[in-house]
């Protein structure tokens, strides 16, 4: 069965889904090739037949292999920096922003999804516009916590900058080891560890008007 068959006919013929929602399932098909495949071995063909649609279809949303995965890229971009945003916005308590900004990366590589293969381990990652869409995800990031840095401690945006790029590189890196290692630790004790490491070192830089 395909990703779309089910309810995608109706009386023998194909049901003509709004624009938005056809856009949405050819992505997801898409995703499914992309992270089983790679992008260099998935094919128009493959994510056509995937979706359940032919492939004029899909290039009348499409118009190529690139233009489909930086469509996609733009969506889990988007979702990573809005998750370390969010994280800033939820609570004052600054040793809980660390932990949520730690908690979003893990629970980005732990999707089951694995959409973090498009961003963090793309075979496509010398293609100049993937390049820049993985390079706008950290400074996104980067500036989510620099924001509160500056704010929180008064130390001026170029150390801000420096210290969050820390933060951001250190989630990143541990979260993507975590994964690759076999998820030998619990999760959530990953999480912890990494935030205690990580809070002890920002926790030095005293609050303003301490």
């Amino acid at each position: 069965m395909t990703a779309a068959s089910g309810g995608a006919q109706t009386a023998g013929r194909p049901t003509r889904l709004p624009r938005s929602a056809r856009r949405k399932q050819l992505l997801a098909a898409a995703q499914q090739v992309f992270v089983a495949q790679g992008y260099h071995a998935a094919a128009m063909d493959d994510i056509a037949e995937r979706a359940g649609v032919s492939k004029p279809v899909l290039y009348q949303h499409f118009p190529g292999k690139l233009e489909l995965y930086l469509a996609l890229l733009d969506t889990h971009c988007e979702a990573i920096v809005a998750k370390v945003q969010a994280a800033m916005q939820a609570t004052p308590d600054n040793k809980e922003r660390v932990r949520g900004a730690v908690t979003a990366y893990f629970d980005f590589v732990d999707h089951e999804s694995e959409a973090f293969r498009l961003v963090f381990a793309s075979d496509l990652r010398n293609e100049p516009a993937v390049r820049e869409r993985v390079e706008r995800v950290e400074k996104g990031c980067i500036a989510a916590l620099t924001d509160t840095i500056i704010s929180d401690t008064g130390v001026n945006r170029a150390h801000a900058e420096l210290l969050a790029s820390g933060l951001v590189g250190a989630a990143e890196t541990a979260a993507q080891f975590w994964l690759a290692n076999g998820r030998q630790i619990p999760k959530q004790e990953a999480e912890s560890l990494l935030t205690a490491l990580l809070w002890r070192g920002i926790a030095s830089f005293p609050l303003q008007g301490d």
